[in-house]
């Protein structure tokens, strides 16, 4: 009894980590024979602030529950993402999911989160403060969800791309800039 008591502290412990947020519920119809059914859809976007977020999709014939089952779809969907220095992405991204398709772009500090609903929400919950976002085409939520994820998917950061290369990250990143500073040399001539 002691053990099963631990073991729930320890699961709202784990739980009380996460910030979610409810990007969308819609409401739907299932025609049956007496008339019309209505359901719920939610779409929430779960996340820890720093670094790991996810998403998840639940339906069910009331709101709470359709929520509580997205947020636990959520949670079983989180991938980490890599942040430059905790607040912004390491380099510009673009990602599309069917006609959504969004452009992510790192941003200096005090930039704060542009972006529209959708992705703000999955900008918030991941713990970015600094990116400049744009989406293109599709509205629909969860396509745009997911095509930031897609976008996210793809951030790589110096030491991973290091590690795939056999480098060293001050050796890649010192090649960055000799590359940066023969571009200005050569613009200037």
């Amino acid at each position: 009894m002691a053990r099963e008591r631990q073991q729930q502290r320890d699961r709202e412990e784990r739980d009380s980590e996460f910030t979610d947020k409810l990007v969308h519920i819609n409401r739907v119809a299932k025609v049956v024979k007496g008339g019309r059914r209505f359901g719920f859809a939610a779409l929430v976007v779960i996340g820890d602030q720093k670094g790991r977020v996810g998403f998840g999709h639940g339906k069910a014939r009331e709101v709470p529950e359709a929520i509580r089952k997205a947020t636990d779809a959520a949670k079983r969907a989180l991938v980490r993402i890599p942040l430059k220095e905790g607040r912004t992405l390491h380099h510009d991204v673009a990602g599309r999911w069917g006609a959504g398709k969004v452009i992510l772009r790192a941003a200096p500090p005090g930039t704060g989160i542009i972006a529209g609903g959708p992705m703000r929400a999955v900008f918030e919950t991941l713990g970015v403060a600094d990116v400049v976002a744009k989406s293109i085409g599709s509205s629909n939520p969860y396509n745009l969800v997911r095509a930031t994820f897609d976008a996210l998917k793809r951030e790589d950061s110096p030491r991973s791309v290091a590690a795939r290369r056999g480098l060293k990250v001050s050796t890649l990143q010192s090649r960055r800039r000799d590359a940066a500073e023969g571009e200005s040399l050569g613009t200037d001539a």
